[in-house]
């Protein structure tokens, strides 16, 4: 099924036209995603690439495609530079920015654009679509978070060594690189109030960039909130688990399970589901799900402040 804007964005109903900024490994997952949506999709990189729709500048880009959806998806870096670009230019459409928003919180640059997200694409996980629905109403006691991969695993066939993850100058680390657990806690917490923090660069992994970190939260509906993220997980995890006044739920999105007290149900959690779901919800328009602009800074303010409190060991009030 293809996917086409609303009537009152496209009159024709023709095949939206997307463009990927970026074509690493997460451009190249979100071109794939996208043409398997129906999209006629656009590449623009700095690499030499075989596709039909390739670009290595930005406004012949615009002016060739002419695309209706644009997805930011170089390295964290760069993001602020594209948007801004995009913004200058007087794009009107929609666009999504990857996840870090930027590698430090920044103002946004005036724009035009119709719509603006960051690509925090767990809020589309059925699980934490359940447990946000199921805490509708509950009172959150305690909320535990942890998320581990072992960073030269991430990307098969390549040198981890040299890859954005691994250098703190470009945006890399555990913090940034795993924030989907920051983004989808305060979501469904409410937004965070204050925080402290350990972690920095611990292990014997050859990087610059933080590889753990545990963050100490107080949330909106919750007082007790604990996170751990670290690239060291040999076995990848990543789990959830809320005491309510009344109930355990304990989510893994690794197996794809969630338990409520003692009752335990599966869920479908293929490679590309949340992608898919999120470009959909994207590109209906209006959005309520999806990260916006102004909640993807509000992440890095809480990275910013948890890096303050590890270096400070204090609490960080927002």
């Amino acid at each position: 099924m293809s996917l086409v804007f609303p009537e009152s964005a496209t009159s024709n109903g023709e095949t939206t036209r997307a463009l990927v900024i970026g074509y690493g490994s997460i451009g190249r997952r979100h071109a794939e995603v996208l043409t398997d949506l129906g999209c006629s999709t656009a590449v623009l990189s700095r690499r030499t690439m075989d596709l039909p729709l390739a670009f290595n500048n930005l406004s012949e880009a615009l002016k060739a495609h002419q695309p209706q959806y644009v997805v930011v998806a170089n390295e964290t870096d760069q993001h602020y530079s594209a948007l801004g670009q995009l913004a200058h230019s007087g794009y009107d459409g929609i666009v999504l920015v990857e996840k870090p928003l930027f590698m430090h919180s920044a103002p946004l640059p005036e724009n035009t654009f119709r719509a603006a997200y960051v690509a925090y694409n767990l809020r589309f996980h059925p699980i934490i679509s359940r447990l946000k629905a199921e805490l509708e109403g509950e009172q959150i006691i305690s909320v535990q978070a942890y998320v581990g991969q072992y960073l030269p695993d991430w990307r098969p066939g390549s040198d981890y060594r040299s890859s954005y993850s691994a250098m703190a100058e470009r945006g890399g680390g555990v913090l940034r690189d795993l924030s989907h657990e920051l983004d989808y806690l305060t979501w469904m917490l409410g937004g965070w109030n204050s925080v402290a923090a350990l972690g920095g660069h611990f292990s014997a992994l050859e990087i610059s960039s933080d590889d753990v970190f545990s963050l100490l939260m107080t949330t909106q509906r919750c007082r007790a909130v604990s996170v751990q993220l670290n690239y060291l997980d040999r076995v990848a995890k990543r789990s959830i688990t809320i005491n309510t006044n009344s109930r355990t739920l304990e989510a893994d999105l690794i197996k794809g399970t969630l338990m409520i007290n003692k009752e335990e149900e599966s869920f479908q959690t293929e490679r590309n589901l949340t992608y898919q779901g999120m470009h959909k919800d994207v590109l209906v328009g209006n959005s309520e799900k999806a990260c916006t602009l102004g909640e993807g800074v509000d992440t890095l303010r809480l990275i910013e402040a948890a890096m303050e409190a590890a270096k400070k060991g204090k609490w960080v009030i927002k």
